[in-house]
């Protein structure tokens, strides 16, 4: 540890807090661990109150010269100022593909990890009964119950707003199956989804799981059945600082992955992509409601603006790859349904 290593604040129930401590801790970046909003949190506020945070101490560790949000430009920062042990591939068209399969956990499969959590009773209970005390575990009974109305009404009211409704529940949750499935099937060859080294898209859907496969009890139970392999692959990237990495070894090569990942570009291209181009279309268009087909159903819910974002950077991304390495790309996706989202 450094004198005053960063900080990084957050919540053990929040995919992308832990999706940012495993990164830390399998690149050797030094850091605190702080319980957003409880007793030890002396941060100040972030831009947008969201969590993780990241926030950078002053030279003399007496306070904080930068706070920051949003786990994927935390990541490229990081990956900016620490050289070692890297989590993006130095083959541009590779490093695009990685990209891809990180926005897809953080965008798409995140709808499982809500829908799971707030559509069932079983799971409602859990999170409503422990999420409050995460925070500050001297909560008495009264204190409890009030945070857990709190809580369960505020969280189940916004459900429409990530698409976890009655009308998607189904479409959903085979989407998480299927994704289970491509893991499992993966992991049967290797240990990560580019090669024998994490990557972005690695510890993008490591962050989802870590609820879907591991906390929330009907998706736990969903994952054990269908891909006990997903399970075990979830507890080891908890923490990888064991792996050993040398220099940049371990990517494979964009012509030769695995069929599991390729199964997995067609669930990207069978379920965010048809959204991600259908929220654009209608965030372009002022409507008030996102409507696309999605697996042959219709797929409903009130456009994102910051999903809006997340497709213009990937097709910036896409846009500033070389010919060459854009026609690397373009083979991988043939034929998978993400042509259009560069379209």
């Amino acid at each position: 540890m450094t004198s005053h290593p960063i900080v990084l604040a957050g919540q053990y129930g929040s995919p992308y807090t832990l999706k940012m401590r495993g990164v830390l801790r399998y690149r050797h970046i030094p850091f605190r661990w702080m319980l957003r909003d409880s007793k030890w949190d002396d941060l100040p506020a972030p831009p947008v109150p969201i969590i993780p945070v990241i926030a950078y101490p002053t030279d003399d560790g007496g306070g904080y010269a930068d706070v920051t949000v949003d786990s994927s430009p935390q990541i490229m920062r990081l990956e900016a100022e620490y050289p070692d042990r890297s989590i993006v591939p130095t083959d541009p068209a590779l490093a695009f593909i990685d990209a891809l399969i990180e926005d897809f956990a953080d965008e798409w499969l995140t709808k499982a990890m809500y829908h799971y959590r707030w559509a069932y009773q079983a799971d409602i209970d859990k999170a409503g009964k422990l999420l409050p005390i995460s925070r500050d575990m001297q909560l008495d009974s009264d204190g409890a119950r009030q945070m857990y109305d709190f809580i369960t009404q505020r969280q189940i009211g916004r459900r429409a707003l990530v698409g976890s409704t009655d009308w998607n529940a189904r479409l959903i949750e085979e989407s998480y199956r299927r994704v289970l499935e491509a893991l499992h099937a993966r992991f049967a060859t290797g240990d990560f989804m580019l090669g024998d080294r994490p990557g972005r898209g690695d510890f993008g859907l490591y962050g989802q799981l870590t609820q879907l496969v591991r906390w929330d009890p009907t998706s736990v139970a969903v994952a054990v059945d269908v891909a006990p392999k997903v399970v075990n692959w979830v507890e080891r990237m908890d923490d990888l600082a064991w792996l050993p990495v040398e220099g940049d070894a371990g990517w494979a090569s964009l012509d030769a992955l695995d069929p599991g990942t390729r199964d997995l570009f067609a669930e990207i291209g069978r379920t965010y992509a048809p959204f991600m181009a259908a929220n654009a279309r209608a965030l372009m268009a002022g409507a008030d409601e996102v409507v696309c087909q999605i697996d042959g159903r219709e797929y409903r819910q009130g456009p994102f603006g910051y999903q809006g974002k997340c497709l213009q950077w990937m097709r910036e991304g896409y846009r500033a790859l070389d010919a060459g390495d854009r026609g690397r790309v373009d083979a991988v996706l043939s034929g998978t349904g993400c042509e259009q989202l560069f379209e």
